[in-house]
């Protein structure tokens, strides 16, 4: 019997506070009153569910339950066992080991948890074939299940099956072979017939696993082996289908609602692409891109579907959307999207209160005319990745550090990690979705900007300089994006904010500002009362680009620095006890945060959502630092290291093979994702210091080359 414990009443008040903010601040899920489905007590719907889930979605559908006088039970790894999700549940059930395999999809213990609790529903986020399994076994035991039933999630969700389906539902879809493609060099046959370029997607796929474009035979193989190995990992389905590679398209997405009575509406679209990896990184609702005509011939084409398959709860149809706004099926998704809130933002409906009332038999409470589309929302997908490497690799380590920016107004944050939080291998490494709302686009995007610069994280690697870049930009401003929008905005991979003449003055005035004012408070704190009053000094600070000559006055709480020919006048509260530091910098608002900073005068500043590394010396220590040797990198050709922490998946040399350019040495999964690592230049294999099945950690070296 599976460990079960009933959360403290104290728990869940600390944790409703929290929460309670999720509606305060405007973006809340319910954004438009006119429209908001309050529940009615009379109304009656369960006593207790389960929540087959961890992280933010488990939290989210425990918000909705407790608004609704649902009891809350909560099923957790052992790793798990202080999570957030675990101290906001009424009652918490271990169900296993670390592993996902042993825990979060382990249905019998999840079934006991069921039994043990007396939960009369589940609500549940898994793998196709597990899913699909549990909601032939809650059917058995008299236990409703939150979402579609079996047919809908099988039809939907194998993605041979559902393209046949979306065609005899009158629904466009991408040529391609709609058949199970066996080998690697079928494969191959099947992308000549097809015509490159090709998509190799995994038959029961999701989330951007299993998924690999192919621009020639030997691409064609590799993305086979590749998709083949992340599809059995992921989803314990191998299977994989081809089809056509729309070049240069935007991925749309339709929210449905359906209901048990043949009722079936379209909540408008996400505009979803923005990605890396196939996985999607900064969502919005709606799209830039769609005019009413096209909105409406989606989203009837995704009603037509979804009545195809008598789909009953909330569900997202995917498109693929070319440039002359033709749009192609994708795949339907048959449970509540990451990306959800944005669509609760402009819709004014709480998607899981609907999901629950669909699955207790209620009929909808809306029609097509009731949908509206008021304001704009915005989602930065936040994870604990290094965005410097492919756009982000995965970071683990444990919040040392986590302030999320609710004191905003129109700011949601859907988290499941508080401070002293580990991020692992052994799960998705997202940290929260951060949510802004605004009349129009450019108040969320405003709104955005702020809110990443006033989200404190530290102990892991994150995104947010990526997220801050990408929201900022000329061309997603302006609307001009696609899925290949980040390869061709950084085509030599993400360096950060660059910095111009204006930034750069910008950046170098607020180091010496605050190097000063630390400065002063230490020479206080050290007792010396009455100091030589000073309001100018000659300083340098230290960038990557070399060393630029500063000279500050002070006067009162401003400061004016002239440094590289102009003038920049910056003012704050200096709390230096705060991470956040909100300046005024020649009459602009910005929050940087100090990062770190020591006796020595090295600071890592956050500025512009970027990281950048500054030392301030007085013109006496900078003279002397002239004479010390510099640090000569280590030479990183000879060697391969791993980029992130995983599992060595494959070993491809030995000691004393000879490797080209681009040769693959190694395999390494990370988060169910593989990489293959290659060899940088043409050399013989040294030594070996990994085998398949080790963990590696961040660092750790591999290989050594001759």
């Amino acid at each position: 019997m599976a460990a079960h414990r009933v959360s403290p009443s104290l728990n869940r008040l600390l944790f409703a506070v929290k929460y309670a903010s999720f509606q305060s601040g405007g973006c809340a899920v319910h954004c438009n009153a006119q429209y908001s489905t309050v529940h009615s007590p009379s109304e009656k719907t369960f006593d207790k569910i389960l929540i087959a889930n961890r992280g933010e979605i488990a939290c989210r559908v425990m918000k909705t339950c407790h608004k609704m006088g649902i009891q809350t039970v909560a099923v957790h790894s052992d790793v798990d066992s202080s999570a957030v999700h675990v101290k906001m549940a009424d009652e918490a059930v271990c169900v296993g080991p670390a592993p996902t395999s042993k825990s979060y999809l382990n249905m019998d213990a999840i079934m006991d948890a069921i039994r043990a609790t007396g939960a009369q529903a589940v609500s549940i986020y898994m793998a196709l074939v597990t899913l699909c399994d549990c909601g032939r076994r809650h059917a058995a035991e008299g236990v409703a299940f939150i979402g579609p039933d079996t047919h809908a999630i099988m039809a939907m969700g194998d993605k041979i099956e559902s393209k046949l389906i979306a065609k005899a539902a009158n629904v466009n879809t991408i040529p391609g072979y709609d058949g199970v493609v066996k080998t690697a060099e079928e494969a191959v046959k099947i992308a000549q017939d097809i015509g490159y370029p090709v998509m190799i997607k995994a038959s029961a796929g999701g989330g951007g696993k299993g998924m690999r474009i192919a621009w020639n035979a030997e691409e064609t193989r590799e993305g086979f082996r590749f998709s083949s190995q992340e599809a059995a990992s992921s989803f314990g389905d191998d299977r994989l289908l081809i089809e056509k590679f729309i070049d240069n398209p935007r991925h749309i997405e339709i929210q449905v609602l359906a209901d048990k009575h043949g009722n079936a509406l379209w909540l408008n679209e996400r505009e979803c692409s923005i990605q890396r990896r196939n996985q999607k990184v900064v969502e919005e609702a709606p799209s830039t891109f769609l005019d009413p005509v096209t909105r409406r011939a989606m989203g009837e084409q995704a009603v037509q579907l979804a009545k195809a398959v008598q789909y009953s709860s909330a569900g997202t149809v995917e498109f693929l959307v070319d440039s002359k706004k033709n749009f192609y099926f994708l795949e339907m998704n048959t449970r509540l999207q990451v990306e959800h809130p944005i669509t609760e933002c402009i819709t004014g409906l709480d998607l899981v209160e609907q999901m629950i009332r669909v699955a207790k038999g209620y009929q909808l409470q809306h029609k097509q005319e009731d949908i509206p589309i008021n304001g704009w929302a915005i989602e930065s997908r936040v994870y604990a990745e290094d965005p410097y490497k492919s756009f982000g690799l995965p970071s683990i380590g444990r919040l040392s550090k986590y302030q999320e920016p609710l004191n905003l107004s129109n700011v949601r944050v859907d988290s499941g990690i508080q401070e002293g939080s580990d991020i692992s291998i052994y799960y998705d490494p997202m940290i929260s979705k951060l949510v802004t709302y605004g009349a129009t686009r450019a108040e969320a995007l405003a709104r955005m900007e702020d809110a990443l610069d006033n989200y404190v994280i530290r102990g892991v690697t994150h995104n947010i300089p990526l997220l801050r870049e990408i929201i900022t930009h000329p061309r997603f401003i302006s609307g001009d994006i696609s899925t290949n929008f980040l390869p061709e905005v950084y085509p030599d991979g993400f360096k950060g904010h660059q910095l111009d003449l204006d930034t750069r003055r910008e950046l170098l005035a607020s180091a010496a500002a605050l190097y000063i004012t630390a400065q002063l408070r230490s020479q206080k704190v050290l007792g010396d009362l009455s100091p030589v009053e000073c309001s100018r000094w000659e300083l340098y600070v230290q960038l990557e680009d070399g060393s630029h000559s500063v000279e500050v006055t002070k006067s009162g709480n401003v400061y004016t620095v002239e440094v590289d020919g102009g003038k920049v006048e910056v003012s704050g509260q200096w709390n230096l006890a705060s991470p956040l530091l909100p300046l005024t910098i020649n009459g602009t608002h910005r929050t940087l945060q100090c990062l770190s900073r020591d006796a020595s005068g090295r600071i890592l500043l956050q500025y512009l959502g970027t990281s950048f590394k500054v030392r301030v010396l007085s013109k006496l220590a900078a003279e002397f630092n002239s004479y010390m040797p510099e640090k000569v990198p280590e030479d990183t050709s000879s060697i391969l290291r791993s980029p992130m922490p995983g599992t060595v998946v494959a070993v491809s040399v030995k000691p004393g093979d000879p490797v080209a350019e681009g040769q693959e040495i190694c395999v390494i999964e990370a988060m169910k994702m593989q990489n293959s690592l290659t060899a940088v230049k043409q050399a013989k294999v040294k030594s070996v210091h990994c085998k398949p099945g080790e963990t590696v950690g961040e660092g750790d070296l591999l290989v050594e080359l001759e």
